[in-house]
């Protein structure tokens, strides 16, 4: 096993132990209170067990994205029917018939269309870094000397005392405390719809199959459906559950519809230049008896089955849609992802924090009739205080 899984097992291994703990041993055995930590304690715990980062796709290197943007099956065709010009035409041709025009037209359209696609796909790319940095989760937590406050998500670390309410995000593995009517959606991790309730009692680890199924641990990636907790973080960043998923997928490209579909024109080239080439050499070799010069017309069969425009044509057609979808506000990233895009009959998505603000405001407080009322207002607070639903921001 090497150091990420042993990290991870370790980590797996500290929330069984705190689940089957009470909650004055779990604070004790992490160092914490309900007080919170401190500012050198949080130090400590970042250093030990580091940041509540989870690993996403992280930005390639120029020379990665380079190589993304020029290298492919067609292009590959292209460089080598590029290289067998410059054998032919350059390299072998007698000095008054030397002639480069053909390997200049194939570099030309291959310069261009990875030029083309480089460029939009750094900007694309560079758009969303700055559309992410400006989306920040907050989570309530306690700190001393400050008491309860606000912090990104990023910033929390183990042994954090977390508070919990309707619509939050579970910012880490977290020990549930103290608990009211909490009900957690755990879909992202299990698949299943169902909200799970989550309570403070402590577990027996034969009561349950797999460790999501514990009532008093909640998981990063889950969110709270209803109810409030008090809850102390056990697991952050890569060693959450919810971290190592993301670690074991990042990385992993599908290929989509449009990369099958260049690819499969590509596989027909080649086969369509595996057998025409040698027959016509063959032929033309057979016939007129001048080997070179029958292979100087197989290769220029070659060269005429390649549609060495196609590449910058159909980049051009993707860069063209990005800048069309920007203009509609939407990034996108991939330029082959343009086709699948287009491709869609129905799209669904789900309204996010970045379009309700993460919070509920209450405008008007009117009667049956559309006038403003105090009594209604009046009624209304006091439901939205002794209910455990959502924070209402009035």
């Amino acid at each position: 096993m090497n150091a990420n899984g042993t990290h991870l097992a370790v980590a797996k291994e500290r929330l069984i132990a705190a689940s089957s703990k009470g909650a004055t041993s779990v604070l004790s055995d992490l160092n914490s209170s309900y007080s919170g930590l401190d500012e050198e304690a949080v130090g400590l715990m970042r250093q030990r067990y580091g940041s509540n980062r989870v690993i996403h796709g992280r930005k390639g290197s120029l020379l990665k994205r380079l190589w993304n943007a020029f290298v492919n099956p067609f292009t590959a065709i292209l460089l080598l029917l590029a290289i067998v010009s410059f054998m032919t035409d350059i390299a072998m041709a007698a000095p008054g018939e030397k002639n480069a025009m053909t390997m200049i037209i194939i570099l030309t359209m291959v310069m261009i269309s990875g030029v083309l696609r480089y460029i939009q796909e750094t900007r694309s790319g560079n758009a969303a870094e700055r559309l992410s940095e400006m989306v920040k989760t907050t989570i309530a937590v306690e700190r001393q000397p400050d008491g309860r406050e606000e912090i990104p998500l990023n910033e929390v670390v183990v042994g954090d005392i977390v508070y919990l309410a309707a619509g939050d995000m579970v910012p880490a593995d977290v020990r549930v405390l103290r608990a009211k009517d909490l009900f957690v959606s755990q879909a992202a991790l299990t698949g299943e719809s169902e909200p799970i309730e989550k309570r403070p009692a402590v577990v027996r680890a034969e009561q349950y199959d797999t460790i999501t199924e514990y009532h008093n641990l909640a998981f990063m990636g889950s969110n709270v459906i209803s109810g409030s907790a008090v809850c102390v973080v056990v697991a952050t960043g890569t060693e959450t559950l919810f971290g190592s998923m993301a670690k074991d997928i990042v990385g992993i490209n599908v290929q989509t519809s449009f990369e099958k579909g260049v690819n499969s024109v590509s596989l027909v080239l080649i086969r369509f230049m595996l057998v025409m080439v040698p027959i016509v050499f063959f032929i033309n070799d057979f016939t007129k008896g001048d080997w070179l010069g029958a292979l100087l017309f197989a290769i220029s069969i070659a060269v005429g089955l390649t549609p060495e425009m196609l590449p910058m044509i159909v980049t051009t057609c993707l860069a063209k849609g990005a800048v069309s979808m920007s203009k509609k506000k939407t990034i996108i990233k991939n330029l082959n992802s343009i086709q699948n895009l287009g491709s869609m009959d129905v799209l669904c998505t789900d309204k996010t924090g970045t379009i309700t603000q993460d919070k509920v405001v209450l405008e008007y407080h009117l009667d049956v009739h559309g006038n403003g009322e105090i009594r209604v207002l009046r009624h209304a607070f006091l439901n939205s205080y002794f209910q455990t639903g959502l924070k209402i921001a009035i």
